[in-house]
């Protein structure tokens, strides 16, 4: 589908088949006979595992999500269609951030206790990770080690089931790859943020001329790799980064950041409350490597705005910068690297009309020698970007 120039009232008005386990799962693992597979789930308590007790509690939507439309999705016809093995369900104790790794002590639904390395990835051929926080960096080491497939879901919920989840993979790998083709081997990228103040922050992200890489759900093969689902994006590891950007907090407070040398050094006040800007500020002086530029992505698909950012950083026109880990990108940011282990994360801060209303993507230029593109303009995709998609 190409995207009109209004990419959210195109997703306002596209029609998404009905979300189908099956077609998900043949699509990007195309898994042959006999494959295993499992499900893991996040939790606080481990204990809630056994019985299946957190379909008890209504704060665990995500692990609800897990349990009625993929553990009993499977056992209710997938795996025998796909001619799949297993369909067993684990937990693991939730962790408290964004891909930092996960304890290996894990619990099956009668709450006995397993190890994930001996009883999950040596066992299994496909791994589901539903999770609250994602696990795809983590992931994606033990899959090379151990030699599984898989995929990371976290935060799941309606939307993304019926929209981010119903597409057709082979159209989204396809998209994706057109526009990787369109930024790959680009010198840079300068992004215009515009304030409600008329002030205009610039950031330029060095990339040296680099492949671009691609997030595109498929994951066929022997090769073990962990797909990253809702997938439908193109994304770079900077080599360095220099200026500056704005960065609305949980709490809403707005900050500029400074960048140099690739890292975050300091944030201001713009809007907000000063003791989170405070809280920031203390956590880069004490542990540095948090500051640390780890990717550059786009958006890719047509989708409509789910409220996680799994889903809504793949949307055409938006971009987004994350911080820490990178070494499931293909960067060299490990989590030894860092002073304290609860900051090794890799956490995206996205660039979007719902999430950041308070200010405006100006423009996003590529430099590639001599060639200059803009890629976004007030968040909507470039001519570029629009005839790369349209292109046969």
């Amino acid at each position: 589908m190409t995207p009109s120039p209004t990419v959210q009232k195109s997703a306002d008005l596209r029609e998404f088949p009905e979300f189908s386990l099956s077609k998900l799962l043949s699509t990007v693992f195309e898994p042959t006979f006999g494959r295993k597979i499992c499900i893991l789930i996040d939790l606080p308590d481990l204990a809630e595992a056994h019985g299946m007790a957190f379909l008890d509690n209504p704060e665990r939507k995500v692990q609800r999500q897990a349990y009625d439309h993929f553990y009993k999705g499977l056992h209710d016809g997938v795996l025998e269609e796909l001619a799949l093995e297993g369909g067993d369900m684990f937990a693991y104790t939730q962790t408290t951030g964004s891909n930092l790794d996960m304890p290996d002590l894990c619990v099956d639904m009668e709450g006995v206790e397993m190890s994930l390395e001996k009883d999950v990835y040596s066992n299994y051929d496909i791994i589901l990770c539903i999770s609250t926080f994602s696990a795809t960096a983590p992931l994606t080491a033990h899959a090379k080690k151990f030699g599984f497939r898989g995929a990371t879901l976290h935060g799941l919920n309606d939307i993304i089931r019926n929209t981010g989840l119903a597409v057709d993979y082979n159209d989204v790998s396809r998209d994706a790859e057109k526009l990787r083709l369109a930024m790959t081997r680009a010198d840079s990228v300068e992004i215009d943020f515009a304030l409600e103040t008329g002030e205009v922050l610039t950031a330029r992200l060095e990339l040296g001329g680099q492949e671009a890489q691609k997030s595109h759900g498929l994951c066929r093969g022997d090769t073990p790799d962990i797909a990253n689902l809702p997938a439908g994006e193109v994304y770079f590891v900077p080599t360095s980064a220099e200026g500056l950007f704005p960065m609305k907090y949980e709490d809403g407070t707005l900050g500029k950041l400074t960048v140099t040398n690739g890292c975050i050094i300091k944030s201001e006040l713009i809007s907000g409350n000063p003791d989170t800007i405070e809280a920031h500020n203390t956590k880069l002086l004490d542990d540095p490597m948090t500051g640390v530029l780890g990717e550059l992505g786009f958006g890719t698909q047509v989708l409509p705005v789910s409220g996680a950012d799994i889903q809504d950083e793949k949307v055409l026109g938006t971009c987004h910068l994350a911080t820490g880990r990178d070494d499931h990108l293909g960067g060299h940011i490990t989590p030894d690297q860092f002073k304290r282990h609860q900051n090794a994360t890799h956490d995206d801060i996205l660039f979007a009309p719902h999430k950041t209303p308070n200010f405006d993507i100006k423009q996003v230029r590529m430099n590639r020698g001599t060639q200059q593109e803009i890629l976004i303009e007030h968040f909507q995709p470039g001519k570029y970007l629009l005839n790369a998609l349209a292109s046969e």
